[in-house]
């Protein structure tokens, strides 16, 4: 394994004990706050493998919901996030779950509000990284450790390389790029991560394209 910096070997800076079941935790929370772009007002955690087994003694609980609550992984209100939660009038369930799945620290988060829900499968993949693996039922590979766009568009030709060029324009170097789609011809989606932050201008542009649907941003 290639390490690309000390901070790679240490982790992120954190409230512990974890960094894979607290850390990782709080990071999928914080994902899944920021693609659903609004304020849940309920949240229901489904728990996996060791997730399942071990997410009251490490922490995993408080800082999945301090995730959803917005909070990243250094913050100090991570410990008492349940009572953020209550303060902020956000209802949330844990579910202790007995499927086998590939990754043992996976967690499925549902989440929503009277408008609106969302459903990911994240998996924390040690030293604080994490991995999106689902996004309401569109397979993904998505790191949550580096600035990113979710394009949500019709399947039609030429759909992504407008989408690409677009950010060429923008001067916005890719890193890595990957569409799914659930059926040919019907909605898709686009994941691409970025060197750096995407500001509003970009993305506005990205909206008028063509075909584009949505998009939505993850920053660092």
């Amino acid at each position: 394994m290639k390490f690309r910096s000390v901070f790679d070997i240490i982790g992120p800076v954190m409230i512990g004990p974890s960094s894979s079941h607290t850390a990782g935790a709080a990071r999928i929370g914080l994902v899944a706050r920021q693609l659903f772009q609004k304020k849940p007002t309920w949240v229901a955690f489904h728990l996996y493998g060791s997730f399942a087994k071990t997410y009251k003694g490490h922490g995993t609980d408080v800082a999945l919901v301090a995730g959803v609550l917005g909070y990243d992984t250094h913050d100090e209100r991570i410990t008492n996030s349940f009572e953020h939660a209550k303060a902020n009038d956000l209802s949330f369930s844990f579910h202790e779950e007995e499927a086998h799945l590939d990754h043992p620290n996976t967690v499925k988060i549902r989440l929503g509000n009277e408008d609106d829900e969302m459903e990911l499968i994240g998996i924390s993949i040690g030293g604080g990284k994490v991995e999106v693996k689902e996004l309401n039922g569109f397979d993904l590979r998505l790191s949550g450790n580096h600035p990113a766009i979710l394009v949500v568009h019709d399947d039609r030709y030429g759909t992504i390389a407008s989408v690409a060029t677009k950010l060429a324009q923008n001067e916005i170097n890719i890193g890595h790029m990957e569409v799914s789609r659930k059926e040919q011809g019907k909605e898709a989606l686009m994941v691409i991560e970025v060197d750096e932050n995407i500001d509003e201008y970009t993305i506005s542009d990205l909206t008028k394209l063509e075909h584009v649907k949505k998009v939505t941003k993850i920053h660092e």
